[in-house]
Parts: structure tokens; sequence; C-alpha cells
């Protein structure tokens, strides 16, 4: 499979997680906002991938966003600006699998949410930019 089309594959399943989110998000029966949280961070490690595989890197199996962030900043800084979301986003990548006490609130989610959608904006942007 070319380059493209297993770009276009990251972008898609980083899309995919979060309209899930946003979709559990506004149903009638109380979805735990873990699972919605859990989905928003895997959006976000799916676009940041995709802006790492755009620069012909493997991401790997690494699911800390962190460490996805540090490889991004390597190719371009103005990623930096997402930090203090990877910060927030980063514990719903394992934690809500297993049995736990987060105490993930209603706005929590929201929030979550809303830095999928801000992660999503900014890698289509630096993806467009790399087009240029």
């Amino acid at each position: 499979m070319d380059k493209e089309n297993l770009l276009r594959q990251w972008l898609d399943k980083g899309y995919d997680d979060l309209r899930s989110a946003e979709y559990l998000s506004t149903m009638h029966h109380p979805t735990p906002d873990e699972i919605i949280c859990f989905l928003c961070q895997q959006s976000a490690e799916k676009y940041l991938k995709a802006f790492i595989f755009s620069h012909d890197i493997e991401p790997g199996k690494i699911h800390n966003l962190l460490m996805l962030l540090k490889t991004c900043q390597e190719y371009d800084v103005s990623f930096s600006s997402l930090l203090e979301k990877m910060i927030f986003l980063n514990p719903y990548g394992v934690t809500p699998r297993y049995p736990n006490e987060l105490g993930i609130t209603t706005d929590d989610m929201k929030i979550a949410i809303q830095y999928a959608k801000d992660v999503q904006e900014f890698v289509l942007a630096a993806l467009k930019g790399n087009e240029d």
C-alpha cells in the first residue's frame, strides 16, 4: 500500500474515534464518560501518528501522547502548543481499560472531546502546510 493510502487510513481512524466519542456523548442512555475520554485519547494518538507517518517514520505501537508529541515537535516546533491538551488526554489511553476510580466528570468528557477536535484541526492544518 502506498504512503498516501496509509496516511489516509491513520486520519480516517482518528476521525472515526472522534466521531464515535461525539456520538456516544449524545446518547440518551448514559455512556460511561471514561469510554468517551478513551476514544478522544485514541483520536489524538492517531492524528499525531499520522503526522509522524507523513515524515516517513513508522510511529510504532506507542500510546503515550507526550512521547508522540515530542516526535512531532522534531518536525514542527509549533506542536508544543498542544502540550497542555496532551497532558490532559494522556491518562485516558490506558487507565479507562481497567477497573479504576478516575472520577471522570461530564465536564472532563466535554473537555476531552474539544481537545481531540483541537488536535484534529491542528494536525490537518500542519499536514496541509507540508503540502505547500
